[in-house]
């Protein structure tokens, strides 16, 4: 079993309450969701309003597989342009059982 996580920075552009920051949050989570079969939430920075902390996982039974789907993820979520990403951490790890 290989377990991908990835936690994504966002910068929120033109965003001045945390009501429209939600909103474009619950919109990127639900659109990733979706289109992918993974889990992902907001993870941190909940009280900031232009900046967001994203958090998914993705469960796989192939490293290459793992990295794809995070890649594919990162990719989608730019592409939906509701806000930048500024940092991301991924890591992958692989348990034995």
């Amino acid at each position: 079993m290989v377990v991908g996580v990835c936690q994504l920075q966002l910068m929120l552009q033109d965003v001045f309450s945390l009501k429209q920051k939600r909103s474009i949050v619950k919109r990127l989570t639900r659109r990733v969701r979706e289109k992918f079969p993974v889990s992902i939430a907001e993870v941190g920075d909940n009280d900031v309003w232009q900046r967001s902390c994203i958090g998914f996982a993705v469960v796989g039974n192939d490293r290459a597989f793992v990295n794809e789907a995070i890649d594919k993820i990162i990719d989608a979520i730019e592409c939906m342009y509701l806000a930048d990403i500024v940092d991301q951490q991924i890591e992958i790890i692989s348990f034995n059982f």
